[in-house]
């Protein structure tokens, strides 16, 4: 069994701790600084050190963590130069265990050239950087409209339960742009709802099921690439 903890870190990220019980092995994902992940572990294990894309909000504290608890660190071959220094390179079809538990990696690029998600189908959760947001995706830094649109189809084949493990607590701006591209969707409007609750709570928005997003979010629900490439430069100037 995995066990999930989501860990806040910077200003709006957030790094995940995985945590096979079965085995006792622990890993995070994208932790952007090492101080919330070292206040969670203590003097405890952390063995794996799991990163998406290169970005220093998600591999700031990859060193650090190494340092202190000998963790490995994974992320994709294609951007050795870029990540920290890897014990493993992973590309599109490899698979990485946490213990017992098994993750897929998917090439999702289009927000940063390299990118990769981790699937673990036992949860099953999906951990995708900036990738996919609740009602929302990643920005073009690197890549094309193109890549996104075909990045985010790659979760087509996941099931409606499967966890969404995003980067970051966006949710509440995208929900107010996503109504405001699409005022009619009921789902949405009560998804906006339940986020302005929790929101006003200081509650997080995520992990959030990817059915949900499905009903919900304008970038998956785009009908073809042109009308995902014009809402993606509309989202960019909305306010």
């Amino acid at each position: 069994m995995l066990d999930i903890r989501r860990i806040p870190v910077l200003s709006d990220n957030y790094a995940w701790l995985l945590h096979d019980t079965e085995r006792g092995v622990t890993a995070v994902v994208d932790p952007g600084e090492a101080a919330p992940i070292e206040a969670v572990i203590g003097d405890g294990a952390l063995d794996l050190i799991l990163l998406t894309h290169h970005h220093a909000d998600h591999v700031g504290g990859a060193d650090a963590l190494r340092r202190r608890y000998g963790a490995r660190v994974i992320g994709a071959a294609s951007e050795r130069r870029r990540l920290p220094v890897l014990d493993e390179g992973v590309s599109d079809g490899d698979a990485v265990m946490v213990g017992a538990e098994r993750a897929h990696v998917i090439a999702t690029p289009g927000h940063a050239d390299g990118h990769v998600s981790y699937v673990f189908p036992s949860v099953p959760a999906l951990f995708c950087g900036d990738t996919l947001f609740s009602m929302g995706c990643g920005r073009l830094l690197e890549g094309s409209a193109e890549q996104l649109y075909a990045s985010l189809h790659r979760f087509d084949d996941l099931s409606d339960d499967t966890l969404v493990c995003c980067g970051h607590e966006y949710t509440l701006s995208n929900a107010k742009f996503a109504v405001h591209v699409d005022p009619d969707n009921v789902a949405l409007q009560k998804r906006l709802h339940e986020v302005e609750h929790l929101r006003d709570g200081g509650e997080a928005t995520i992990p959030v099921t990817l059915g949900t997003e499905r009903a919900t979010n304008p970038f998956l629900r785009a009908a073809d690439v042109r009308t995902f490439a014009a809402l993606r430069k509309e989202k960019d100037s909305f306010r």
